[in-house]
């Protein structure tokens, strides 16, 4: 789905629209730090962390071992959404302190920090933007038909199905980010790509003794599938609904920064176990527009925007969490559509 920019996606006066919402949102105290709720967040994410390396240990050589497995995807990928409000500077107001305890979680499930930051900003600039956006750069998917079109080798392969494809795909996430964040530390021109080596070196072989320490080898793989596949699901999941199915834009469209974040994310609805499962993600409008604000935050900010959004007349989407799959799934298919066409001509 594409977006032309028009001047029902503008402002008459670009950027003055926001500066009336944030002035409500601030004035609401809604961008104040919260150190009490990070303290208990990140004390019982870094506590059940090592309690499942410690049962890892505990339980030892024992089919039983799987089930471990998939509690410690579930607490990388809790550690990953506590590493995005570090990067953001929702925890810490000062730069140091950020990158500093972003490095050390991303250290702990082996990523790259310095990589992800790096693009997770050009994404929160360019949300669902072509050619701008690396969330929806082509790779093994294909997220437009203008990219279907131009797809060749394994892209063209796959999206013909990807929406059926999608979530096993998601099984491959996790090993994908650590082989993007080997392959981000080999350039150059990453900041700091000597530490963020080093971290992520030493976490890989940390990683791998234990595991072929404590089992014989066919169940050390079985736990390295498992734990590997279930985080990259985990993963991808918590940011599966935020945008897939959204309007696209054109490097060339310009709506001001409001519309451009409201119009290219959407909001999940849920209750307070859908903000811990997502990390808050849920509140994706609020998030784009208001980055740095603490994730707690988020579903209060949540009234004063959709009202606001009302008021002038942009559209604020949000749906349920199995109905955003669904709109997510339904957009793949669609893109994939004229590689399924060129193969009926065949």
């Amino acid at each position: 789905m594409t977006m032309a920019a028009s001047s029902a996606t503008r402002s008459d006066n670009p950027g003055s629209d926001f500066a009336r919402l944030s002035k409500k949102v601030a004035e609401a105290g809604l961008m104040r730090r919260r150190p009490g709720y990070y303290t208990l967040r990140i004390t019982a994410v870094a506590g059940l962390y090592a309690a499942g390396w410690a049962a890892f240990v505990f339980v030892g050589a024992s089919w039983w071992t799987l089930a471990v497995a998939a509690f410690l995807a579930v607490m990388y990928g809790q550690v990953a959404l506590v590493a995005h409000d570090m990067a953001h500077r929702q925890v810490f107001r000062r730069r140091r302190a950020s990158e500093v305890s972003g490095r050390i979680a991303g250290a702990s499930i082996g990523m790259s920090y310095g990589w992800w930051q790096d693009k997770h900003t050009r994404h929160h600039a360019n949300p669902n933007t072509e050619d701008l956006d690396p969330d929806i750069g082509p790779d093994v998917l294909v997220w437009s038909q203008d990219q279907a079109r131009a797809a060749t080798g394994l892209p063209r392969l796959v999206g013909r199905w990807q929406a059926f494809l999608f979530f096993p795909l998601l099984t491959l996430e996790g090993f994908n980010l650590h082989v993007a964040s080997g392959r981000a530390v080999a350039d150059r021109r990453l900041k700091h790509r000597v530490l963020d080596g080093g971290l992520l070196f030493a976490h890989c072989a940390v990683y791998l003794t234990a595991l072929f320490w404590v089992l014989p080898p066919g169940m050390a793989f079985a736990f390295l599938a498992v734990h590997q596949c279930l985080f990259g699901v985990y993963l991808g999941s918590a940011f599966a609904p935020n945008h897939k199915g959204m309007p696209i834009l054109s490097a060339d469209d310009r709506p001001d920064f409001l519309r451009r974040q409201v119009l290219t994310s959407r909001n999940v609805n849920g209750g307070r176990f859908t903000d811990l499962a997502l990390g808050g993600l849920n509140h994706q409008i609020e998030h784009h527009l208001f980055p740095s604000m603490p994730s707690p935050n988020l579903r209060k900010a949540r009234a004063i925007v959709r009202r606001y959004c009302g008021e002038q007349g942009v559209d604020y989407a949000e749906t349920g969490l199995v109905a955003s799959y669904r709109l997510a799934l339904a957009s793949l298919h669609d893109a994939g559509a004229p590689l399924r066409r060129a193969r009926a001509r065949a």
